[in-house]
């Protein structure tokens, strides 16, 4: 695009003005300082390319337009088998400004109303789409996509760390204490634990998520060795991924008061929100859900009814940036805190910092041990600066949102027979 210091050389006006340099020179500077007022027209959407990681868990999307400029945006979990998904949306946009991305977001939900556009796959893949336009946009005016969602009000997000264990054979209290350790000497200050374990020897009936006597001592040892290990001002987040009963969420939620739990995650599973009530009016440990709804409309009943303490919407599938605000929005006028889940990249969670940034409310962000463990995590994407510090991710201030994707870096982790970026 022509500067406006290369236009008013090249123009007739600027060769009169420059015949006298004391008054050229001056007004030269104030148009370069001037704020673009309007947008660059000729700005067109010309195609939307993709890849996956993670056995199609993780989608990148790009997208292109006419000028070079590009967007990328993140979506993840309902991705599997998306290819066309995507493509199908580029065709809806194509030809189109992206700097509209409200409207776009609205043109390609309300196409897909038949095509399952309330939640799911559609919603996912068309998070990432959002995310890569609010990203496009911000490159083509120069401004960090928290500048666009109407500025910003910290310069830093906070975050807890998942630790991880979930992954570990050894579920030992000891094992539990010594990783919370590490985390917090790493800089963090707040941890999270997942304690359902399909394969409890103590568990009685796979299929009957009734926590036994022995789980539940289970449970509760391993976060009292966490909380010993990190003393009293360090919080606590413990997950039950949606995978209990109602009368398990109870008893664990009330188990746990002596722990001073930042938050309890999906005891239950998400689809009943009067259920969530039920746990929520039963305890003090505050109630944490909303990683699997989507859209605003998913969040409306739980915040209406007083469902939950906390929502934790996931940005790389719930609807996006945009929307993602949309939801923040919406509980603040609860008063409940917003604490997005993010099982992404370091480009979904950039993104999602751009949004923590933009809300009154926002109180913590998920962060994921693999940034730390995973090689992969810094060959799938580029950036600047460190990607933590002290607990907190640092705020991109350049352009979009200030994390590329490493087209390179990511084929070797893609899955075979999947297009990849075409």
């Amino acid at each position: 695009m022509t500067s406006r210091r290369s236009f008013l050389t090249k123009s007739a006006i600027a060769s009169v003005f420059a015949a006298t340099s004391s008054f050229g020179a001056p007004l030269e500077t104030a148009v370069e300082r001037a704020p673009l007022s309007s947008a660059p027209s000729d700005l067109k959407i010309t195609d939307i390319k993709c890849g996956y990681i993670r056995n199609g868990h993780s989608l990148f999307v790009k997208i292109h337009t006419n000028q070079g400029i590009w967007g990328c945006g993140e979506a993840v979990d309902a991705t599997p088998g998306t290819y066309h998904l995507v493509k199908m949306m580029a065709q809806r946009i194509k030809g189109k400004s992206p700097l509209n991305v409200n409207r776009l977001f609205e043109d390609i939900r309300k196409s897909g109303f038949f095509e399952g556009a309330q939640a799911g796959m559609y919603i996912a893949v068309l998070s990432a789409v959002e995310a890569g336009l609010w990203d496009l946009v911000g490159k083509a005016l120069g401004l960090p996509v928290y500048q666009l969602l109407g500025g910003k009000y910290r310069d830093r997000i906070r975050v807890y760390c998942d630790t991880g264990t979930y992954r570990d054979t050894d579920k030992s209290n000891d094992h539990f204490a010594k990783s919370a350790t590490e985390a917090v000497q790493m800089g963090f200050n707040a941890v999270k634990y997942d304690i359902d374990e399909w394969n409890d020897p103590n568990k009685y009936d796979r299929y009957n998520w009734t926590a036994s006597p022995g789980e539940l001592e289970r449970m509760y040892n391993q976060i009292a060795s966490v909380r010993k290990a990190v003393g009293p001002k360090v919080d606590i987040c413990v997950d039950m991924h949606g995978r209990y009963d109602m009368t398990t969420g109870k008893r664990v939620a009330k188990m746990m008061e002596p722990l001073n739990l930042m938050f309890l995650e999906e005891p239950i599973p998400a689809e009943n929100v009067e259920a969530y009530k039920l746990i929520s009016e039963s305890t003090s440990t505050p109630i944490c859900a909303g990683e699997n709804h989507y859209l605003a409309y998913g969040f409306r009943r739980m915040l209406e009814i007083g469902a939950v303490d906390i929502i934790m919407p996931d940005l790389q599938k719930a609807g996006g940036l945009g929307e993602g605000q949309r939801i923040a929005n919406l509980a603040n006028l609860y008063y409940v805190p917003f604490a997005p889940h993010m099982v992404a990249s370091y480009l979904g969670a950039m993104a999602s910092s751009h949004v923590c940034a933009s809300v009154p409310n926002f109180m913590i962000l998920e962060w994921q041990i693999y940034f730390h463990e995973d090689p992969m995590f810094k060959e799938i994407v580029t950036f600047d600066g460190p990607m933590v510090k002290d607990g907190f991710i640092p705020l991109s201030e350049k352009p979009g949102i200030g994390v590329e994707i490493n087209e390179e870096g990511m084929k070797k982790y893609a899955p075979k027979d999947v297009p990849f970026f075409v």
